[in-house]
């Protein structure tokens, strides 16, 4: 969907110019379902910010790629005329082990990332929930995983990062070093915005140390008071968890599973203190369950709809009970999985199920999530689907982030429309 008056020869010749390799969209190229006109593969930053300043000069509007593990979260953009495509940004541009830091441009793989710095018994304590995901792409939907509880999100892992604005300007925050924060605030503004402020192409991380030691232990529940009652008791003890995670398929039973790390004899001994609280059923393993770190529809037929919960912990018993009975009300069901332990739950309705039943699903969940001081978002969802529901919910800082964006991208030309209320 290009802009009525666009001259797209004059625009590719100029893309050209920029970088070398511009082509025609194809099918495969379209954003959920806007096609666009163009796609360009910059290989650096310098060439990325050439490519944005071309596409300015003749007004196109530009969405961001990595490898398109996500580009159907959010909404459909108001029209893409050009796929600014990272993939050629792709190496890890140096990993300083002594300062437990990694810099990486935004097309890298994460699981690229990781087999770099685990050659020095290190890690980036980001999950690569999405197979193929790339750096940028996780920064863009601040996606997250079992990691979480022990360390927190993107945002308390990213030390550095250097975005090119919509007018090609290119703009540097943070350091190399774990203790520089300057700048810092851009880094927390792009990560979630789904490439609408401006195109992530390097970001500097800080790293942690490889476990000697890991170990899952895993208990049953049927009722959402008792998977309530499990969380909390780990989260309350001293075994200092690293995750903590709760799994409640639609066809069976539910788990608590929590991963402990460190040292060996440490790891022993939580190990046996979480058997304990967890109760007689709990079992104790290497390896993480089937389905860690992966989304509940990952594996599911067809385009489910996706969901995310956020929550006070205090509430978990309450969102695991209205997903449920919201779901049979409405005729369908849904598998539950997230960092139970860190109040976020993401939740699958299947492919096939009606609009109105979904619609009906995401405004009893919602409600409860807001009382309970969270949020309920509709990462992905069939277009029928999206068409019938609200996808981002109330916003109460939506006046605010319309002035960020119009400071950082005044003609609407990133991704527009993509992020929340139209943004």
């Amino acid at each position: 969907m290009t802009a009525l008056g666009t001259d797209l020869g004059a625009a590719r010749s100029a893309l050209t110019s920029a970088c070398g390799d511009v082509a025609d969209a194809t099918e495969a190229d379209a954003v959920d379902g806007v096609q666009p006109a163009l796609v360009a593969r910059p290989a650096s930053t310098p060439e990325v910010a050439e490519v944005l300043r071309a596409a300015a000069a003749h007004g196109l509007a530009v969405v961001p790629r990595g490898r398109g593990t996500k580009l159907t979260w959010g909404r459909p953009p108001e029209r893409a005329d050009l796929v600014v495509d990272l993939s050629r940004l792709a190496a890890v541009l140096d990993h300083a082990a002594g300062d437990l830091i990694v810099e990486a441009q935004a097309g890298t793989p994460l699981a690229d990332v990781q087999r770099t710095v685990a050659a020095a018994g290190q890690r980036l304590a980001l999950d690569g929930t999405v197979e193929g995901a790339t750096v940028g792409g996780t920064l863009a939907t601040n996606a997250s995983g079992p990691s979480r509880v022990g360390v927190g999100t993107a945002r308390d892992l990213l030390i550095g990062v250097t975005v090119v604005r919509a007018d090609g300007v290119v703009a540097r925050a943070g350091g190399r070093v774990v203790k520089n924060v300057a700048g810092y605030d851009l880094g927390k503004l792009v990560i979630g915005s789904f490439g609408t402020l401006a195109v992530v192409t390097e970001a500097v991380f800080r790293l942690h140390p490889l476990p000697a030691a890991r170990r899952v232990v895993t208990a049953p529940f049927d009722r959402p008071e008792e998977a309530q009652r499990l969380v909390q008791q780990v989260v309350q003890a001293q075994v200092v968890p690293s995750a903590v995670e709760v799994d409640w398929p639609a066809g069976g039973p539910g788990s608590v599973s929590v991963l402990l790390e460190g040292i060996e004899a440490g790891v022993e001994g939580r190990t046996a203190t979480t058997r304990q609280l967890l109760g007689p059923d709990a079992a104790a393993s290497p390896d993480p369950p089937a389905g860690w770190a992966r989304y509940p529809w990952a594996d599911g037929p067809g385009r489910p709809t996706a969901l995310k919960a956020t929550f006070a912990l205090s509430g978990l018993a309450r969102v695991l009970a209205t997903a449920r009975s919201a779901a049979a009300d409405a005729g369908t069901a849904i598998d539950l999985r997230g960092s139970g332990g860190a109040g976020v739950l993401y939740g699958a309705l299947p492919a096939d199920a009606d609009a109105a039943a979904v619609a009906a699903v995401v405004e009893r969940l919602r409600a409860v999530c807001t009382r309970a001081g969270g949020a309920l978002v509709v990462l992905d969802a069939p277009p029928q689907v999206e068409a019938a529901v609200d996808t981002w919910g109330p916003v109460p800082a939506l006046d605010l982030m319309r002035r960020v964006k119009e400071r950082f991208d005044p003609e609407r030309r990133l991704a527009p429309g993509r992020f929340v209320g139209g943004l």
